[in-house]
């Protein structure tokens, strides 16, 4: 469903860089394009190297933009882009446009193997993208205030180049606005699995130490050797390297499990999601959750820690503190209750296309 505003004869021309053009970035630009009442004009790259897309993305837009000769109305770029480069290297025309930048993620708080001078590059690009584009929108308060705090953290490195409390300038022009989600493929699966078993947990997160996979296993581990009953759907996407505890999890509760791995499609990935009880989360790391959000839209229960974006999404009755989780779990498993389709749509309809679909055209269009 799309936004019912009636058809302009001029829509605005809104030019969009994701250099960056992969999972939760390519559904958010996909979704922003069907709903707003706008012409999209999409230069995007392959979702690799983000290192590298973030040092060299801006000249090479620049030089694209000087190739094409066409002149939009606004530019929304992802923090991927570093705009004050961008802006500086790009046609005369793009200073007099407005620019705006959604920010899915902030390298201040992006968890790094080892810390140095050299990861405070990515960090003041997005400072200076900050302070350069004409107005910014965060995924969530969590993002946007552990981006203010990043800031004014390390600038006290910078020993005698100080600047005037660029935390306020950013705050003045920031606003929050939720990522919409399509609900779509998870509301049409009408297809309901057999609930005679013991209660299915989920774990459909990025296969990476930031989800804090070895947490979750370890705890399923210590449930098992109970003789707690469960059974396990483990989804999410795997990349070259993969940490070693799923090889483990495979081995050690491969009686308990129903499937691991990526799913083949959005449609399959709504059949596991509905087979599921609880649906849970041991992230260090998350600046929204969308995948948390399909999961109780599927009927999950969800079990998330007190931390990060995820008190802004659930209800307190859904947290837990670090030292709780194996009892917490436990508790639920014995529960043996998966959401209502009413108490579900209640979670989660707020995060949908249809309610943030005109915050986001208000955003663009008043610049």
């Amino acid at each position: 469903m799309t936004l019912n505003t009636p058809a302009k004869e001029n829509p605005l021309k809104i030019l969009v860089l994701e250099p960056y053009y992969g999972g939760s970035h390519r559904l958010f630009l996909e979704g922003l394009k069907r709903q707003l009442p706008f012409e999209f004009k999409f230069m995007t790259l392959p979702a690799r190297k983000w290192k590298w897309r973030m040092r060299l993305a801006a000249p090479y837009y620049a030089e694209k933009l000087h190739e094409l000769g066409r002149r939009f109305d606004r530019i929304l770029c992802s923090t991927f882009v570093d705009v004050a480069a961008f802006r500086g290297l790009a046609p005369a025309w793009v200073r007099s446009v407005p620019l705006l930048t959604y920010f899915h993620e902030n390298q201040f708080a992006y968890p790094v193997q080892v810390e140095d001078e050299r990861d405070f590059h990515f960090a003041l690009t997005n400072l200076t993208t900050a302070l350069a584009s004409d107005s910014l929108a965060f995924n969530s308060l969590y993002n946007l205030n552990s981006f203010l705090e990043g800031i004014e953290k390390l600038l006290k490195k910078s020993y005698d180049l100080k600047l005037a409390n660029p935390g306020k300038i950013i705050r003045d022009k920031s606003k929050l606005l939720w990522p919409g989600i399509d609900f779509s493929v998870i509301d049409d699966e009408e297809e309901e699995p057999k609930r005679d078993g013991p209660p299915v947990i989920v774990w459909n997160h990025r296969w990476e130490h930031d989800k804090n996979p070895e947490s979750f296993f370890n705890t399923l581990f210590e449930l098992d050797r109970e003789g707690i009953d469960f059974r396990l759907v483990v989804l999410g996407k795997s990349f070259t390297t993969v940490p070693e505890i799923f090889k483990e999890a495979k081995n050690r509760l491969s009686h308990r499990l129903f499937h691991m791995g990526y799913a083949k499609s959005r449609r399959d990935y709504a059949r596991w999601l509905k087979h599921g009880d609880i649906a849970v989360s041991t992230a260090r790391h998350e600046f929204f959750g969308i995948s948390m959000i399909e999961a109780v839209r599927a009927g999950c229960r969800p079990l998330v820690p007190e931390r990060l974006s995820y008190p802004e999404l659930f209800p307190e009755e859904f947290l837990y503190n670090e030292d709780s989780f194996t009892d917490r779990l436990k508790q639920e498993i014995l529960r043996k209750k998966r959401l209502t389709p009413d108490l579900a749509g209640k979670l989660t309809d707020r995060f949908s296309w249809d309610r943030l679909a005109s915050g986001y055209q208000t955003w663009i269009e008043k610049e």
